[in-house]
C-alpha cells in the first residue's frame, strides 16, 4: 500500500499508531519550514524546481502533532513558504479576504472547481515541507486531534486513492486569503475532500476557528505494518459516550423527528442555523453528563492550535446550560443515518454515519464544527 513507503506530504518521518500514547515529536517537524527535510528553503522556487512535483501520497500518520506556537509562529512559517514559491504560485497562494475565497470549501472530490490555492501535487519536496510547516504551526498538538488528526485524514484519502484517482492527499490546496500578518485580518484556508480548516487572525490573535470539516472513508483501516488507524475515533467515541449517559426517558426526548441523512450546515450552508434548538436541554443533565457533553465537544475544538483550544472550551463550558443534544438514528453510530448534533450559544457540531462513496462496504463519517458568532472570524452576514 501506498501508505508503508509514503513520507513527504504534511510530514517527514513515518508515524506510530496515532491511537497509541503520545509519541514525542521528531525535530524535523517544527514549526520553521528550513528544519524539515534535508533542503532548506532559499530563493523562490527553493532547491528543488517546482516543475518535479514531489509524491502525492501522505506519511503514514504519526502521534507528531502540531507545535503549539504562537501567532507570530504561524506568520513566520507562512512568510517562509511564500519564499519558496516562484511569482505563479503566490498569485494562486495570496487571495483576497472575500466571501466568495473564504466558502470555497467542500466535501466533494471536486478539485479546484470548488476551492481556492495551490494544490499540493504540483509542490516539490521543499515547498511541501514549508506548507507542512504552516498547518503544523496553526493547528493542536493533541494525539487524534489537530495536526495529527489532518495527517491521519489526508493518509486515508490516499487508500482511497488507490481506487478511484480522484481522491488523494495530492489533491488538497492550501491558500492564505488576506497577507499572512500579526496585524490586520487574514485567514489559513487549507482543505480537500475529506477536510476543510479554517483559521482566522485579527491583529495577531485568532478570533475564528470554524467552520472545520473532517471526514473519513474508510472510517478504520491497517497498513500493510499492521498498524491500524481511525482519524475520526475520537470524535465518534465521544458523542457516542455521551448518547451512552443519557437514561432512556433523555434520549427519547433527545431524538430528533425526522432522520438525518449527512451534515446539515456543510459546505455552501453558511449561517443556516437553526432558528429553534432541538433535542435534550444539557442544563437538565447531571454534572457528570454535563462533562461527557464537554468531552464530546473536545476533539472538534482541539483542531486549533491549543491556547485557542483552551480558550474556546472554557466559553463552550460556560454556555452549557443553553445547549442541546440531539441525534437520530441509533445511539451505537455504527450504521448509515446514525447523526448526532451539538448546539449551544456558540458551539454546533455535527456527527453523521455514511455509507463509503468509493468502497459502500465501508462507513464514511462526515462531520463539521461551526461557530454561531465566529465562523470565518465573523467577518461576514450570512443573513
Amino acid at each position: 500500500m501506498a501508505l508503508a513507503a509514503a513520507t513527504t506530504l504534511l510530514g517527514g518521518a513515518m508515524y506510530a499508531n496515532a491511537n497509541a500514547a503520545s509519541v514525542t515529536p521528531d525535530p524535523s517537524t517544527s514549526a520553521s519550514p528550513t528544519t524539515p527535510g534535508s533542503t532548506s528553503p532559499t530563493t523562490p522556487g527553493g532547491s528543488t524546481s517546482p516543475s518535479t512535483p514531489a509524491s502525492a501520497t501522505a506519511p503514514a500518520p504519526t502521534g507528531t502533532a502540531g507545535t503549539g506556537s504562537s501567532v507570530s509562529d504561524v506568520v513566520d512559517a507562512a512568510d517562509a513558504f511564500l519564499k519558496t514559491l516562484d511569482d505563479d504560485q503566490q498569485a494562486s497562494v495570496l487571495l483576497d479576504f472575500t466571501q466568495a475565497n473564504a466558502t470555497a470549501w467542500s466535501n466533494e472530490a471536486c478539485g479546484a472547481d470548488c476551492r481556492v490555492g495551490i494544490e499540493l501535487s504540483t509542490l516539490s519536496d521543499t515547498q511541501l515541507a514549508a506548507a507542512k510547516a504552516v498547518v503544523e504551526a496553526a493547528t493542536g498538538t493533541g494525539t487524534g486531534t489537530g495536526y495529527d488528526q489532518i495527517s491521519q485524514i489526508l493518509a486515508a484519502d490516499d487508500v482511497l486513492g488507490e481506487t478511484d484517482s480522484s481522491y488523494g492527499s495530492g489533491n488538497y490546496y492550501l491558500a492564505f486569503l488576506g497577507t499572512p500578518s500579526t496585524s490586520g485580518t487574514w485567514q489559513l484556508h487549507f482543505g480537500g475532500d475529506q477536510l476543510a480548516v479554517n483559521l482566522t487572525y485579527k491583529d495577531g490573535e485568532v478570533v475564528g476557528t470554524t467552520p472545520y470539516f473532517a471526514g473519513v472513508e474508510p472510517a478504520t483501516w491497517t497498513d500493510d505494518d499492521g498498524t491500524t488507524y481511525a482519524p475520526l475515533s475520537g470524535m465518534h467515541d465521544g458523542v457516542e459516550s455521551m448518547l451512552e449517559g443519557l437514561s432512556d426517558d433523555e434520549l427519547s426526548e433527545a431524538k430528533l423527528s425526522d432522520s438525518t441523512t449527512d451534515v446539515v450546515l456543510g459546505p455552501d450552508e453558511d449561517g443556516d442555523f437553526p432558528d429553534t434548538k432541538e433535542g435534550f436541554a444539557v442544563s437538565e443533565l447531571t454534572d457528570d453528563q454535563q462533562q461527557l457533553v464537554l468531552d464530546a465537544i473536545t476533539p472538534w475544538v482541539e483542531a486549533a492550535d491549543d491556547t485557542t483550544a483552551a480558550s474556546t472550551l472554557s466559553t463552550y463550558k460556560s454556555e452549557l446550560d443553553d445547549t442541546y443534544i440531539s441525534y437520530s438514528g441509533t445511539t451505537a453510530l455504527d450504521t448509515a443515518g446514525d447523526y448526532v448534533r451539538i448546539d449551544g450559544p456558540g458551539v454546533w457540531i455535527e456527527f453523521s454515519v455514511k455509507d463509503g462513496v468509493v468502497d459502500t462496504s465501508q462507513l464514511n463519517y462526515s462531520s463539521v464544527y461551526r461557530d454561531h458568532d465566529t465562523d470565518y472570524g465573523g467577518e461576514f452576514s450570512f443573513s
